[in-house]
């Protein structure tokens, strides 16, 4: 009987990472890969990328995601059948002129999308990494054998993942078995943090600047804290977000493109409601196109008040210009 192939997914975050060293403990030769999203911070690729080093284990292989056919077909698409919807001609060629790939598979993703994901509509996860790691290393390695593939799932992260297994199977026709292993699954944050520590391994940097997550830098998710800790520390990453709304706008037929989700400001909720009270789907339409939705400009502002979003907290600011070690899982200490 051939022996499984172990994968070990890789996404510079805490748990991954012990992940990675709990392959590493157990002697059995593996592979670690890491999917790119093209929203990552430099230090949560180089932290992945440094776990070969600083263990001696197997190097982090990089992978990414490429949406060049998949944006052609959409241009195609816009050009053949947006007329027929009633869409200006002028929006039609400003979408045909955005759809090509910028090479950012974030950014390439929200283009043939036509929108942002959304925490009801995350479909980032799908196509920037499962699909990425699934067609480009493990299917062909399930060409060749079975196939272990190690997750860093932990029940205690979320209520989506308060049921997930430890072992499941998965058989396709054509292809050798494969079992998804989630040994965190009982783990807590600290768990994670402390094994990590006594293999001396340090945990990426972002966590002591007030990141709770460090797979997307920012997540369409993030939570006020962590939005105004970014947007303090690192504003070129709301630069950054801001330009490619403005990219992703020219390809929605309803003329929005927005990071964040519209309601996570009072305003953006405020809207939200009055909107969708309108009866009309057409004058519903106009009205969402013509609205001042939150970007991410607004929402880094509003991220630093408090008091129902009325103030801004300038105590809270200029203390230490927001700039000290502010870890949400007491790793200051």
């Amino acid at each position: 009987m051939t022996s499984p192939q172990h994968i070990v997914n890789v996404s510079g975050g805490k748990d991954s990472a012990a992940c990675y060293l709990l392959a590493l403990q157990s002697g059995r030769p593996f592979r670690a890969v890491m999917s790119d999203t093209g929203n990552e911070h430099p230090d949560t690729i180089a932290y992945a990328m440094s776990l070969g080093d600083r263990t001696g284990g197997p190097q982090v292989e990089i992978y990414r995601a490429d949406f060049t056919e998949r944006l052609a077909r959409k241009a195609l698409y816009v050009a053949q059948h947006w007329p027929a919807d009633g869409v200006p001609q002028e929006l039609i060629d400003r979408a045909v002129a955005a759809l090509k790939p910028t090479g950012i598979p974030f950014l390439d993703l929200c283009l043939w999308k036509g929108r942002f994901p959304s925490r009801k509509a995350q479909f980032c996860t799908e196509f920037l990494k499962s699909e990425v790691i699934g067609s480009q290393v493990v299917e062909p390695a399930r060409r060749t054998g079975p196939v272990v593939q190690w997750l860093g799932v932990r029940r205690a992260e979320s209520l989506a993942r308060r049921h997930s297994p430890m072992w499941q199977t998965v058989r396709t026709a054509g292809l050798h078995t494969m079992r998804f292993y989630r040994p965190l699954i009982h783990w807590t944050a600290q768990n994670v943090f402390g094994f990590a520590a006594a293999f001396g391994v340090d945990p990426n940097p972002l966590y002591l600047q007030g990141m709770g997550r460090v797979g997307c830098f920012p997540c369409i998710n993030a939570a006020k804290d962590e939005i105004r800790a970014i947007s303090l520390r690192f504003p070129e990453a709301i630069d950054r977000i801001e330009e490619w709304e403005a990219i992703c706008t020219a390809t929605s037929k309803r003329g929005v493109g927005t990071f964040f989700a519209a309601d996570v400001t009072p305003e953006g909720a405020a809207l939200g409601r009055m909107i969708k009270a309108i009866p009309d789907p057409e004058e519903r339409r106009r009205a969402s196109a013509a609205a001042p939705w939150p970007n991410a400009r607004t929402v880094a502002e509003w991220a630093r008040t408090d008091r129902g979003g009325k103030q801004f907290n300038w105590l809270m600011d200029t203390e230490d210009d927001g700039l000290s070690c502010s870890s949400q899982y007491g790793l200051c200490e």
